[in-house]
């Protein structure tokens, strides 16, 4: 079982920039991994993902080329790289981990989650 523990929120201006990490324990990271985030009254949605190897990503469309997601399996980490942050990506940030390889957007094929760290973008 592993364990995550997201970190790197924060209160930022609108244009500003910050960088999310998502440390893990209980074993080494090497599946597919996930970014979602979720705002007062809204379901929880999809950021980003990348594959086991960090070879492979995939983004929605709203942080598309704002958005960086990576990871230093080394470390155990998963990063979140996020910059241009608009008043709407305000929310709560997690990271999760599935027990598979294949990169997917849908919350419930993640078994893993962090507890959530803040990001709030201000004009």
């Amino acid at each position: 079982q592993v364990q995550l523990v997201g970190s790197g929120g924060g209160l930022v201006q609108a244009g500003g920039s910050l960088r999310l990490s998502c440390a893990a324990s209980g074993r080494t990271l090497s599946y597919a991994m996930g970014w979602f985030r979720q705002a007062p009254g809204k379901e929880r949605e999809f950021v980003a993902a990348i594959s086991g190897n960090g070879g492979s990503t995939l983004y929605a469309n709203s942080v598309k080329d704002r958005f960086t997601i990576s990871r230093d399996n080394a470390k155990n980490t998963l990063y979140l790289q996020m910059n241009d942050l608009k008043p709407e990506d305000t929310a709560l940030y997690y990271c999760a981990e599935r027990s598979r390889f294949a990169l997917v957007r849908n919350p419930v094929e993640y078994d893993y989650w962090g507890q959530g760290t803040q990001v709030t973008v201000s004009l």
